[in-house]
């Protein structure tokens, strides 16, 4: 419009005020308003990152990962209950219950050790160690606490149900999660038929109570648990493996 205005006037040299008044470049106005737009954007992206947990990542994180992390959260969450109601019908392991609550505490919410030889052993190697006929640890339920943490945060390739590093659930080794789901079933089954040399089991768990009702607290927080790790192998593409439940079956190592 403003070019087709110029030629309506002879190019003598001297200035016309209508012709200075009409915008040579229109598409000015509209660079400067999206230039506004993407700093009003930019800035409210980083004042709302600033107070979140994770900062920017918190807003670029996708779904899939949101969805492994809040997986991995509610693992501990389960797996603390079930070793809590472990020390419930097996005092033998722990009499006293302020130690008890305190070393679920070290091992769960503080993610730390037992001051134990196994504290630098991988996972598979202390869930063997907790069903072994003689074992460094007399505790048996602290230290299956210790495998089933560390089985976790090595089958996530994690440190912990907070860690801000995962971008993409990528990053999550399928055949990792592969294995964590046969690991944990294996610890499943042994629990409830391991015995040592007498005959008696090491744990005690699917009881009936006094109104002749079983006992499946166990049983539901450790389906809740591979549940979602079904889930999560599902997510990465993958099948759950077929478990063969055998006490000749090794525990897998979650390293690869």
């Amino acid at each position: 419009m403003a070019e087709d205005l110029l030629f309506q006037f002879p190019l003598t040299g001297r200035s016309n005020p209508e012709i200075e008044a009409i915008p040579t470049m229109p598409g000015n106005k509209n660079k400067h308003l999206l230039t506004t737009v993407i700093i009003t954007l930019t800035s409210l992206i980083l004042m709302c990152g600033c107070g979140d947990r994770g900062g920017m990542r918190g807003i670029l994180t996708t779904s899939d990962v949101l969805i492994i992390k809040h997986h991995v959260r509610q693992h501990y969450i389960c797996l603390e209950e079930f070793c809590r109601r472990l020390y419930l019908k097996n005092p033998k392991y722990e009499p006293d219950q302020f130690r008890q609550a305190e070393k679920l505490r070290t091992i769960f919410l503080e993610q730390k050790c037992l001051d134990s030889p196994f504290d630098y052993q991988a996972s598979h190697e202390i869930l063997t160690a907790v069903f072994a006929e003689d074992t460094l640890y007399k505790d048996r339920i602290a230290l299956l606490a210790l495998g089933l943490r560390k089985s976790i945060d090595e089958g996530y390739d994690q440190h912990g149900p907070y860690d801000n590093n995962m971008i993409t659930s990528l990053q999550v080794p399928l055949e990792r999660l592969k294995r964590l789901y046969s690991n944990l079933s294996q610890v499943n089954w042994r629990i409830k038929v391991c015995r040592d040399r007498s005959g008696e089991l090491y744990f005690l768990t699917n009881e009936k109570d006094n109104d002749g009702h079983l006992n499946m607290g166990y049983e539901v927080l450790m389906t809740k648990i591979l549940t979602r790790i079904e889930d999560d192998i599902y997510m990465r593409g993958g099948n759950p493996p077929n478990v063969i439940l055998k006490m000749s079956t090794m525990f897998f190592s979650l390293f690869l």
